[in-house]
């Protein structure tokens, strides 16, 4: 059985989230879609929360399991004997810094494998934190991520709003 995992913090999760999933899906007979701490980023949401929005975007994808670790990722590949990791690319910087992760990894576990898989070309300059950027301006965010994820933000940042006052 192949396992993949597709890592990230998903802070919020975005339609280039849920098009790398989809795609990794068909690769593999089950995806385990990883909600990541990472120490170095200031989440707007909560594991939890991102948890749910992972949830709902993928809702329809029978083989996808979403879960959350506080871990290294190497030690989540060896505890679910992964056969690899997807990672998506949206430009040659994206490629360069997962080329250096996924090299640390592989001192630390040799058999850990990548899949680099491109984003589509519409999605190619969406992130999430360009989604809370336009957000937080009042923007549209409405081609960037599903509407329950976009009712999510909002609300998050109404919440946000009204507890700095």
């Amino acid at each position: 059985m192949k396992t993949f995992i597709f890592p990230g913090s998903f802070d919020p999760f975005s339609l280039g989230h849920q098009d790398i999933a989809k795609r990794a899906s068909n690769l593999c007979d089950k995806l385990v879609v990883a909600v990541m701490e990472n120490r170095a980023k200031k989440s707007m949401f909560t594991v939890e929360e991102r948890v749910e929005m992972a949830k709902i975007c993928l809702s329809d994808i029978p083989n996808v399991e979403v879960i959350s670790r506080e871990s290294l990722l190497v030690d989540l590949y060896r505890e679910l004997g992964a056969s690899a990791v997807v990672r998506g690319l949206r430009s040659e910087s994206d490629f360069r810094y997962e080329a250096e992760m996924n090299a640390a990894n592989t001192l630390m576990f040799p058999k850990y494998q990548v899949i680099f898989l491109p984003c589509r070309a519409d999605l190619a300059f969406t992130s999430s934190s360009i989604i809370k950027e336009v957000a937080y301006y009042g923007g549209d965010i409405s081609r960037m991520c599903v509407p329950a994820v976009e009712d999510m933000v909002h609300r998050k940042l109404l919440q946000n709003q009204q507890e700095n006052k």
